[in-house]
């Protein structure tokens, strides 16, 4: 175990060391904001800085990244605007430079539009920017078109855009139009202008766009064959390891009970009063759903929901905003009460002050759901100045939208919970017994969900869309993806040696391992979010050589799934457990098709330049944030109820409920968001990125269709969704009501 520590320290820190370094390197060489735009002619002020930071500000208040896409960021609906405002001022320029011929570019012969394609190019990609004046000039012909595009998105935002689901006067402030148009700008700038002294631009070319020329560049395609190579590599390295030590823990197996050892614990009342958590869980559970159905109609009618004006009331942007955020909040709720649930089995014992530290955390967290949710609505609807929209409304970057403000107090909360629960680990570790390893990986996992969620405090209110972004993927993907993941393979480790289902020595040795498999590509495979986000070349390189790595361990998760099949078949006593077990059951399939092979499809660069926020993203994004995070929450609370409950449970509910989720996300996929994303794909390498987001394509008859063939999937699903939490909230209430009883 020495050894196995000393690997998992260092894979830790040269890990981190590595994604410092890129950090370092994104605040030094992220794409630099002007301190002016002027006409070369005429020396006229078009944007300043100050036009262009609170730009964004108006930005994130009507939704941000919930309102189309920056950089491929964002939500699915509206246009990319920086890909889309590079296509339409390219095209100004084409049409107003082809007017001599008469004709329009499009009309032109080959050798004319070649001669006008290469005048674009150099005005579009040569960087005017001067770094002692920290001022860009632009050309004459280039303000028109800039002017033009100005006019076409402040009509969008003010009057509205059915296919867009922008409700009219989303903006009408005057003032906040002309800045929102400044970042838009900028945006497209940064995206199209190559670097000084470089061949790219500070987007690594992307988006795709043929007629500036900006295709995929060397580095990306160089570093995809890569990342190939090596997954191939460490596969054949896995599975080596893995027949290697799986013949060792055959031998370590110890003797299963003939009777459930849970059956002799006793439960304390901290642990009921995690009960309640369970209830609300399972209202997030439905509302988030609710809001999804409502959010996915939007993109068929824009406006309505089924002929409803109900976008009057709760626009696209909110219930996308709020959808997200409810599978964020239900699902670390899901695990975070599974955590102040567990502890007490830890420690056998009772610490004072813990019952009032969960009920107050409750209390905490329902205030921050609430409060963000309404913060965001007022943000949105632009009933807050924008500094005081930063901190109580909507921040406007997808899955951390809630306001500063929220975000303290959750961060807050979460070092109550740290608390809470790591001082029970901690008697367990004196103990020095079997789980000692174990128990250190869990408090390990415990303190980084605590501190980690502080890395969405790392920016400020007018700091660069490349830093936000760094530090957002610290959050979402090393926060949900990162450390709650090796906190939720420590639970269900310990929790199977309390049943005596597997050696606690064992369980110690292989979490550790796991955590080193899986973190040793998690934490700089963060980068590969990053590869097009005003960010220098080094992410390419190292995102996607460690987002390979992360799906190396995936490859062995049908041997996982075996084994937990088997535990069902050791005693019977077990199968009390079944429907817990088949929840993990699904994890592990969901691991295996949403994060390994929905993942890599979109991981190297050579994808993701072209498919990045396109309906692929959405079929990773489904399936492994509630195929993985969510059926694992569930799996977590059924567990948690089992251990509790006195009764027999029907059987039927959860077998309804089980099936129905499942085969709904798969229809959901199958028959609807693949499809798209495919089609998508294809559009955005034959005609460029614009037009795979263009309401051309995505309001033509037959992806319409594939639109509607959403509802098979998304009403099985939620005849699923609707049975568990029929099913939790009534056996959650039994267990409310049922006195605390020893073996």
């Amino acid at each position: 175990m020495k050894k196995i520590w000393i690997g998992f320290i260092t894979i830790v820190v040269l890990s981190f060391t590595a994604l410092i370094w890129v950090g370092v390197k994104i605040y030094q060489e992220k794409p630099p904001i002007p301190k002016k735009v002027l006409v070369a002619e005429t020396n006229e002020v078009l944007f300043t800085k100050a036009n262009i930071q609170r730009g964004q500000n108006v930005w994130e208040s009507i939704g941000g990244m919930e309102v189309g896409s920056i950089w491929g960021h964002g939500s699915y609906v509206a246009p990319d605007w920086s890909a889309d405002w590079i296509h339409k001022e390219a095209m100004f320029l084409l049409n107003k430079w082809s007017l001599p011929y008469g004709k329009k570019y499009e009309n032109l012969s080959a050798e004319n539009k070649g001669l006008l394609k290469g005048r674009l190019v150099d005005q579009i990609k040569t960087n005017t920017y001067d770094t002692i004046t920290k001022n860009v000039w632009i050309t004459a012909d280039r303000k028109e078109a800039i002017l033009s595009n100005a006019k076409h998105y402040k009509d969008i935002f003010s009057k509205g855009n059915a296919e867009y689901a922008i409700p009219k006067d989303m903006l009408v402030d005057a003032s906040k139009l002309d800045d929102l148009n400044a970042f838009l700008f900028w945006a497209s700038w940064a995206a199209s202008t190559n670097r000084i002294g470089d061949t790219i631009t500070y987007t690594s070319n992307w988006p795709h766009e043929p007629l500036i020329d900006n295709l995929i560049t060397v580095d990306a395609q160089i570093w995809s064959g890569f990342s190939i190579v090596l997954l191939l590599l460490f596969i054949s390295i896995m599975v080596w390891y893995h027949i290697r030590s799986s013949h060792r823990e055959r031998e370590e197996k110890g003797e299963i009970p003939n009777v459930n050892p849970l059956t002799n614990i006793t439960l304390f009342a901290s642990q009921k009063a995690t009960l309640k958590y369970f209830l609300v869980i399972s209202l997030l559970i439905a509302l988030q759903v609710v809001l999804g159905i409502i959010t996915v109609h939007y993109t068929v009618e824009g406006q309505a929901f089924f002929g409803l004006e109900l976008s009057k009331y709760l626009p696209y942007t909110i219930s996308r905003t709020w959808h997200t955020q409810l599978a964020i909040f239900w699902i670390a709720a899901a695990w975070l009460s599974t955590g102040l649930f567990i502890a007490p089995l830890v420690s056998n014992k009772e610490l004072k002050y813990q019952t009032f530290g969960i009920n107050f955390l409750f209390i905490a967290i329902l205030i921050v759901v609430l409060g963000s949710m309404v913060g965001e609505w007022l943000g949105v609807k632009q009933y807050l100045e924008l500094t005081t929209n930063f901190f109580f409304g909507h921040q406007g970057y997808e899955y951390m939208d809630l306001g500063r403000f929220w975000q303290i107090l959750l961060a807050v909360g979460l070092v109550l919970w740290v608390f809470l629960v790591g001082r029970h680990i901690l008697v367990g570790i004196r103990r020095k017994d079997n789980t000692r390893h174990l128990l250190i990986l869990f408090l390990i996992s415990v303190i980084a969900i605590g501190t980690f969620f502080f890395s969405g405090l790392m920016y400020g209110e007018n700091s660069s869309l490349s830093v936000i972004n760094y530090w957002r993927w610290w959050l979402v993907h090393l926060w949900v993806e990162g450390f709650f993941e090796v906190f939720a393979t420590v639970v269900i480790a310990f929790l199977f040696t309390k049943m005596k289902l597997i050696p606690a020595k064992t369980a110690g040795r292989v979490t550790v391992l796991s955590a080193i498999i899986f973190l040793s590509g998690g934490i700089i495979g963060t980068l590969h979010h990053l590869y097009f986000s005003g960010t220098p070349v080094h992410a390419i390189a190292l995102g996607a050589t460690f987002s390979a790595l992360e799906v190396v361990p995936l490859t062995l998760i049908g041997y996982e799934i075996w084994e937990n099949w088997s535990l069902l078949k050791v005693k019977e006593w077990v199968k009390e457990y079944k429907w817990p077990i088949y929840f993990f059951l699904a994890v592990s399939f969901w691991n295996m098709l949403g994060a390994g092979v929905f993942g890599f499809l979109i991981n190297p660069p050579i994808a993701l330049y072209y498919i990045q926020g396109l309906n692929t993203t959405a079929v990773h994004a489904h399936t492994a944030l509630f195929g993985v995070y969510g059926m694992l929450g569930m799996g977590l609370i059924l567990f948690s109820l089992r251990m509790i409950s006195k009764t027999v449970w029907n059987d039927k509910i959860l077998k309804i409920s089980f099936w129905s989720l499942n085969i709904g996300l798969l229809a959901m996929v199958v028959f609807s968001l693949l499809p798209q994303g495919i089609i998508q794909a294809l559009a955005s390498v034959k005609h460029g990125y614009w037009y795979a987001r263009s309401t051309e394509l995505l309001y033509s008859p037959s992806f319409q269709t594939i639109k509607w063939l959403r509802i098979i999937g998304d009403v099985i699903f939620s005849v699923g969704i609707g049975y568990f939490c029929w099913f939790t909230i009534k056996e959650t209430l039994k267990c409310m009501v049922q006195k605390n009883k020893k073996s």
